[in-house]
């Protein structure tokens, strides 16, 4: 099927006025093939083609007889603002540029004998601001009516932003050791009180920062992070601070340091306990006076931060070892907040993994019905020495991997299978938990047999015949351990 047929793109107007005829046709041919050329020979002739026709150029002559050429775009410039007015003369009286440009409002002032390139350029130059022109009138309006819809946008993003990031989005069941943190949070959020969150790696102490943030009267304003453990001091410092040009080697220019990027916000600076006790010095002046001064500056800067810090050190053992300054220690924890690890949240588990999945099905662009419920008890069984970070990870490996519409614990790593197959599915499964603590040698040797067991039949899909094969039993001997240990009840057949 032939596709149709564009229009052609109209070309540029432009409107020739000279009482000669010699002199309109020299310059119709010269215009002709960029421009859609009109010409009268008087300014009242002119005039008629401008109330009938949409004029972009105006090119007239200044000498003719009657009405001026200054005149008569003074009279055009009244009635039709937006044509580009140029004026073509073969006398340079400056009077005539000077009432041009004043009274006209004119463009460009040509003079004869003009150069076909020179005359062209200048035409083209007038088409493109009449373009601008017009295209920044159009802007102009659309910005006028669209304003109330921009900010109706912008609010809904903002409270969007406040969901995901505030309370709400801190994922915890009911009973989940977080809800104690987040009733702290609620409270302490409100008021400008130095924060310091503690928690192993991984544990989600920029979510709380954020969530504190979101939660507090600044919550408009910008939440801006540094990590103190990934820079040296001199490096950290014209971050957080700033420079002037030439304050060092390699500052080419000034550069706005992230202090004065959070003004009126908050600034969050993880790893705290990373840094140096010079760097904390400087640090704790900021935290006492409000203000610094930038490297290369000799005027100081005055800011209204709130500072958000976090650690996975013990700052206070820190601090008696002589790692981290006291009076520093005591001005960030105004209010400390201690992050629970995934581990002693299991209740969570299912809730974040679901949430996670949704982030990492937008990641990859790979949907997924969901988790079975054995991947969901294998999640939950194991410690997460990562925390969120691992468990995120974990559910980004499972969906890569998986070619079925559920996500099921055969895409887990063996690390994660493993400790499902410890707590899942056995008949004693407090026997499972103390292989290599307590009881007999048959009694240690039979809950590690049964572990074993599990964990092959999950990986395998439970696919009885080839768990036998792998376990080197007969389908009979392996049906017999099953029922011996509980795992008869798994699902699948002998074959699939």
């Amino acid at each position: 099927m032939n596709s149709p047929i564009k229009p052609a793109a109209r070309l540029p107007s432009v409107l020739v006025v000279d009482d000669e005829v010699r002199s309109q046709e020299a310059l119709r041919r010269t215009l002709d093939e960029e421009f859609e050329v009109f010409t009268a020979s008087s300014a009242e002739d002119a005039w008629k083609i401008l109330e009938r026709e949409t004029v972009q150029v105006l090119l007239c002559d200044q000498r003719m007889p009657g009405e001026s050429g200054v005149a008569f775009l003074k009279r055009v410039r009244e009635q039709w603002p937006d044509v580009v007015r140029i004026i073509i003369s073969g006398y340079t009286d400056s009077e005539d540029i000077i009432a041009g440009i004043n009274d006209a409002g004119i463009y460009q002032y040509l003079l004869k004998p003009w150069q076909p390139d020179g005359l062209l350029m200048a035409m083209r130059n007038a088409a493109e601001l009449h373009r601008l022109q017009a295209e920044n009138q159009r802007l102009s309006l659309e910005l006028r009516t669209t304003s109330p819809v921009l900010k109706k946008r912008v609010e809904m993003k903002y409270e969007r932003v406040k969901r995901e990031f505030g309370l709400d989005g801190l994922t915890r069941a009911p009973d989940s050791p977080l809800n104690p943190v987040c009733d702290l949070i609620a409270q302490v959020a409100p008021f400008d009180l130095s924060v310091l969150i503690s928690g192993e790696s991984g544990t989600g102490k920029e979510m709380i920062a954020r969530a504190i943030h979101y939660q507090s009267r600044r919550a408009d304003k910008a939440f801006v992070i540094e990590n103190c453990g990934a820079l040296p001091d001199e490096l950290l410092e014209a971050e957080l601070f700033g420079y002037k040009r030439g304050a060092f080697t390699g500052a080419y220019e000034d550069r706005t340091g992230l202090f004065q990027q959070a003004d009126g916000g908050t600034l969050f600076l993880d790893e705290i306990g990373e840094t140096s006790p010079a760097f904390q010095v400087k640090l704790l002046r900021v935290l006492q006076e409000g203000e610094f001064r930038p490297l290369g500056s000799p005027r100081p800067v005055t800011v209204d931060v709130r500072v958000i810090a976090a650690t996975n050190r013990d700052l206070e053992t820190e601090v008696r070892e002589g790692r981290f300054r006291e009076d520093l220690y005591y001005r960030l924890a105004i209010v400390p907040i201690h992050v629970p690890p995934l581990r002693e949240r299991p209740m969570d588990i299912p809730l974040l993994a679901e949430r996670l999945l949704d982030v990492s099905r937008r990641a990859l662009g790979k949907d997924t019905e969901g988790f079975t419920a054995e991947a969901l008890a294998c999640l939950s069984a194991y410690r997460w020495p990562g925390n969120v970070r691992e468990l995120q990870n974990a559910i980004l490996r499972m969906l890569a991997l998986a070619t079925e519409p559920c996500l099921g614990a055969h895409l887990l790593a063996p690390r994660v299978l493993q400790a499902g197959a410890d707590r899942h599915g056995a008949a004693d499964d407090a026997e499972l938990a103390a292989v290599g603590f307590a009881g007999t040698l048959q009694e240690r040797v039979e809950a590690l047999e049964a572990r074993v067991l599990k964990e092959t039949l999950i990986r395998l899909r439970w696919n009885k015949t080839r768990a036998a094969n792998e376990l080197g039993l007969s389908r009979v001997g392996l049906r017999a351990k099953l029922a011996r240990f509980g795992l008869d009840g798994g699902k699948g057949g002998d074959d699939e």
